[in-house]
């Protein structure tokens, strides 16, 4: 702990340290003799490495250049990349450069040009957005500023979504910000120094690199900081205290010089405000493999319960010269969690209807660290290399309390109580890592990617059922009862490993062909031992169903071997062509000495295709297919009873085979940002082969209480695995946005909608000893439906009314039953200055929700507001008073949908409280401070609004 704080002090401390030499002055221009505004310009040489930014008159200025000879790059969007080499003449203290041409890049759609500065650029796959013309109130961060670009949106958990598509990872400067974590860059990095924002549909490294795209692509914030505010220092500090024991306690501080970037940051509150998402898994090399090392759901986060959470975390990056980039960070957060829910379950069964009304509480303590790195390094100017190690730790402690009561047809079966303690700790590793060498400059190119990630999970849990069972022949007959406790011991590894080869050549000035391979490995080796007791802790050693001790372990491998040819026109860009996919399932299960082998192999053959067409330069479409196995999982594949108690079991099924889900994505863009509209569509469409779906079942059996020796007739529920073979469950999920802008973006409306309609199978039966069961066809749509309004003549004043409708229509074959649920949610949040220092702000939200289980509905009227001061010099003290669910309403409903089961749920949120904040904050750059350098910036904010 002292090397680190000694190590940070003089990290902190380092950053006023500047040279005495010469400057260097230089304007960029385009080809057409026009100013080039916000550009980014490097200067490096052996002794320096250095970036600016070109300013409104496309001037860009360096102080302090040590060496005589360098060189100055200049990279801006819609231009191609300038590199030069100059020399300052002897005895020369200020230089200056003959005006830089910019050439237009061929590739980009539409620029459009607003007092000379673009506002918004389209570039192939990306949507540009510049921050100069947005009506920011001072303090804004860059969550604010997205709440006004079109196209996006940012829900009241700081989730956010552009075209409909979630955002999956932000980056600050074309890096990953904290593994990509979304929150802790969108609600920390303060607006005022942020030029443009990019959203991206990133396709990964390999696209990235070498401009070949594949699968599917997922959403990617970049945020660009401006050039201008690359070195200086920024510090945020808040403290806040409230009614119900509420406290706050935040600060960040930010560091940048050139080539160099250090971020800080801690928390530490009740008030339910995550500063990490450890569900977020750094970029690495290789995206999107399955196996060993990744990280499921996140441990802590999210709104339901309460919450009291502690965090902190360091993000470094450093340009060592213009071929070598080292960035990373590391992430610790101590959560407890506390959530109270209500569930109303209707199961899926022929000819009964079987209803379960389930409250429980849980209690989850944990710890998690995070850590992730990458290296990029360019040898020289053909070859491209990047590292990318991670390490995790994940420790928890769960307690839940369940009570249940079930009813058949009606009529009380029983009651049930259920205690489950648990403690697990995952440690885990991956390494990723790419190669790219490009031959020429025509397109002959070989990318080499490779990742391998190992996990390992430790679980101890305790477990005790306590099920009083009604006589269904008599009401009022004695409650008889089912005891039993157990303790169960389970040790989980596995790992991934896998590699792939790309190589391009091209045959004509437009075509090229494609050759890939790819190869991947899971593996899986899991333990599980379990023992059961009565009442009196006593043994029970001859039940099998309570006693077991399992090994297992398999993999599964693929291998991808495909060919394609790449055609890139003006107007029409696609790739068409075909892969094969062999695969295999290996492995055996172990349980008192009964071996049973996992043997399977399966072959794939798939298309390779993607399609865009240009209509315009703001209008365009793309179609896109991908292909994917997936593997049983551990609980589907064992052929074992692996159950915690007796009356809810779970069999695997060592005959399954892989799945293979074929999806298609069509995506429609048509926009005119000089007359401020925009339009966005997409299409999704998934199908299954060999579909894993569920034999569900629900009957009666004879169980012995141990403590008593009576048998009772006890109700279970088993489930059960097999393959689809007859039927392809599928999917399609559709959205829509339009905006439309007015009188300088004063007025904005916006519609947004969509429909999803999925069809699942799933079997279900009554009887034990079906091993088929009835066929059931779950079908489920939802409509969606918004319109939003945003009137924002200046930064002083801003009105969001808004209302969303969404309708939930569930049917199953089997009980020829439908449901229907639905929810219109009307919303106004709004600010204004009262005076120049003084703003009052309020968000409400009341929902109106229909046609839920039995005890779930409500229908909260949620109203928060906040009253704040700014004061001390260049107002950088501010105090807030914020009242949050002034009606104390706030709870969360909502509806799950299975092949064999209609889940409505309730569960607790953070209920009313009034909070006093106290923050300072502290702005410092060699340049000059932001415009509005008396905005505060943001620094973990206070409580969402």
């Amino acid at each position: 702990m002292r090397g680190f704080m000694l190590f940070l002090f003089s990290m902190l401390t380092g950053w006023t340290v500047y040279g005495q030499t010469k400057s260097v002055q230089g304007m960029l221009k385009d080809d057409k003799n026009r100013i080039v505004a916000g550009a980014t310009v490097k200067l490096t040489s052996k002794l320096d490495s250095m970036t600016t930014g070109s300013n409104m008159a496309g001037i860009f200025i360096f102080d302090k250049v040590k060496a005589d000879t360098f060189k100055i790059t200049v990279s801006n969007l819609g231009f191609e990349r300038f590199e030069q080499e100059f020399t300052i003449p002897k005895g020369e203290s200020k230089h200056i450069i003959p005006s830089l041409t910019l050439q237009q890049n061929s590739q980009m759609l539409e620029e459009v040009v607003v007092d000379g500065v673009p506002t918004v650029v389209v570039k192939s796959d990306t949507l540009e957005y510049s921050m100069k013309d947005l009506k920011l109130r001072d303090g804004a961060v860059a969550e604010d500023a997205l709440k006004k670009l079109q196209g996006v949106e940012v829900d009241k958990d700081g989730n956010v979504t552009a075209q409909g598509e979630s955002v999956k990872r932000v980056r600050i400067n074309g890096k990953d910000f904290f593994g990509g974590d979304v929150k802790t860059a969108t609600q920390n990095l303060p607006a005022n120094i942020i030029q443009k924002m990019q959203v991206i549909d990133d396709y990964g490294d390999m696209a990235n690199v070498t401009g070949n795209k594949n699968g599917d692509s997922e959403k990617v914030l970049n945020i660009q900081i401006d050039p201008k505010y690359n070195t200086g220092h920024m510090t945020t500090l808040r403290a806040g205290v409230g009614t119900e024991d509420r406290y706050q306690a935040t600060g960040m501080w930010m560091g940048m010089r050139e080539g160099e970037q250090i971020s800080v940051l801690g928390n530490l509150n009740n008030t339910n405000a995550p500063l990490f998402d450890f569900s977020t898994v750094g970029g690495g090399a290789r995206r999107g493999q399955g196996g060993g090392g990744r990280r499921g759901g996140g441990m802590f986060g999210g709104s339901d319960g309460l919450t009291k959470i502690g965090s902190i975390g360091l993000n470094y990056r450093k340009d060592f010269s213009d071929k070598l980039t080292v960035y990373g960070s590391y992430s610790f957060s101590h959560s407890n969690n506390t959530t109270l829910s209500q569930r109303f379950q209707e199961n899926t069964l022929p000819n009964i209807m079987q209803t379960d009304s389930v409250t429980s509480n849980s209690n989850t303590i944990g710890d998690s660290h995070r850590f992730e790195a990458n290296v990029e390094w360019k040898p020289t100017t053909k070859d491209y290399i990047k590292i990318s190690p991670q390490f995790g730790y994940d420790n928890s402690d769960v307690t839940t309390g369940t009570n249940s009561l079930t009813y058949r047809s009606g009529a009380f079966n029983n009651s049930q109580i259920q205690d489950v303690f648990a403690n697990s700790s995952a440690p885990r590793f991956g390494i990723s890592g790419l190669y790219n060498h490009k031959f020429n400059d025509k397109g002959r190119n070989v990318f080499v990617n490779m990742n391998f990630n190992k996990a390992k999970t430790t679980k101890d849990q305790n477990a005790i059922l306590d099920r009083l069972l009604a006589d269904p022949n008599n009401a009022n007959a004695p409650l008889d009862s089912i005891y039993e406790k157990t303790i169960l011991e389970a040790n989980n590894k596995s790992w991934n490993g896998g590699a792939s080869v790309n190589y391009t050549e091209p045959v004509s000035e437009k075509g090229k062909i494609e050759f890939t391979y790819d190869f991947n490995k899971n593996k899986y080796d899991n333990s599980n031992k379990q023992q059961g007791f009565d009442r009196d802790g006593n043994l029970i050693a001859e039940d099998p169903k309570l006693n077991f001790d399992y090994n297992y372990d398999y993999s599964f491998t693929t291998h991808k071997v495909g060919a394609n040819y790449l055609y890139s026109g003006d107007k029409i860009t696609y790739s068409i062509g075909a892969a094969a996919q062999p695969s295999q399932l290996r492995g055996d299960a172990i349980s008192s000495g009964l071996v049973v082998p996992i043997h399977r192999n399966n072959m794939n053959w798939m298309p390779i295709a993607r399609f865009e067409y240009k209509f315009s330069r703001q209008s365009n479409i793309t179609v896109n297919y991908s292909g994917t196995p997936n593997e049983p999982s551990v609980t589907q594949i064992l052929p074992f009873d692996m159950s915690t108690n007796r009356t809810s079991i779970v069999i695997g099924n060592a005959n399954l085979n892989p799945e293979f889900s074929h999806q298609l994505n069509v995506r429609f863009r048509k926009n005119d940002f000089q007359k401020g509209n925009n339009f966005f569509a997409f299409v999704n469409a998934g199908l299954t082969n060999n579909k894993i779906v569920s034999l569900s079942k629900s009957y009666f059996d004879d169980l012995i209480d141990y403590q008593t020796g009576q048998t009772n007739s006890t109700l279970v529920s088993e489930t059960r695995y097999l393959n689809e073979a007859g039927d392809k469950p599928f999917n399609v999920n559709s959205f829509y946005h339009y905006g439309k802008s007015l009188k300088e973006k004063t007025y904005n409306i916006m519609l947004m909608g969509g429909i999803s309609y999925n069809k699942n199978i799933g079997y279900v039966s009554t009887e034990k000893d079906d091993d088929i069961g009835q066929k059931n066809v779950a079908r489920n749509i939802v409509l969606n439906q918004g319109v939003m309004f945003r009137y924002n003549p200046s930064e002083n004043l801003e009105i969001n009314p808004g209302v969303r409708y969404q309708f939930n229509h569930t049917e199953n074959s089997v009980t020829n039953r439908n449901t229907n649920v639905s929810s219109w949610t009307p919303t106004l949040i709004g600010s204004v200055n009262i005076t120049k220092n003084t703003i009052f702000g309020a968000d409400l939200s009341k929902q109106f929700n229909n046609g839920y289980g039995a005890g779930i509905n409500a229908n909260p009227f949620v109203i928060n507001t906040y009253l704040e001061q700014k004061f001390l010099s260049q107002q950088r003290g501010t105090v807030r008073l914020q009242a949050f669910d002034l009606l104390n309403q706030q709870t969360n409903v909502s509806r799950t949908f299975s092949e064999s089961m209609i889940t409505d749920s309730r569960t607790n949120r953070l209920g009313r409280y009034f909070m006093i904040l106290f923050t300072y904050k502290f702005q410092k750059f060699a340049m000059g401070n932001p415009e509005g350098e008396n905005r505060l910036p943001g620094g973990m904010r206070p409580p969402r609004m």
